[in-house]
């Protein structure tokens, strides 16, 4: 079973940018849906964005237009492009396998985001 382990997180200002990468100990070629998910202090996790193994996309209405997901098959890693980041985008990111919107893969360690006003 293919393990993901997210990093990329940090401290930004709003109104920054970062790009959160999601490595994969084997092959994700043949992996359709990988998507990021994120739980902020106090709240369920909430899907971001998923992408097929044709890199079709599907995003949240809360993030749509400000992040992008992408992923490398020749490198095994799935990438969230994150920009114009707001306070309320604070929390852990994780990326799992995903059907749509639904994840279905086991959770890591995610990477925690953290926006100052």
């Amino acid at each position: 079973q293919v393990q993901l382990v997210e990093s990329g997180g940090g401290l930004v200002q709003a109104g920054g940018s970062l790009r959160l990468s999601c490595a994969a100990s084997g092959s994700i070629f043949s992996i359709d849906g990988l998507g990021w998910f994120r739980q902020a202090p106090g709240k369920q996790r909430e899907f971001l964005a998923v992408i097929g193994s044709n890199g079709s996309t599907r995003y949240a209405d809360s993030v749509k237009g400000r992040f992008t997901i992408s992923r490398d098959n020749a490198k095994n890693t799935v990438y969230l492009q994150m920009n114009a980041l707001k306070p309320e985008d604070t929390a852990v990111y994780y990326c799992t396998r995903a059907i749509g919107a639904l994840p279905f893969g086991s959770w890591g360690q995610g990477t925690q985001v953290t926006v100052s006003s």
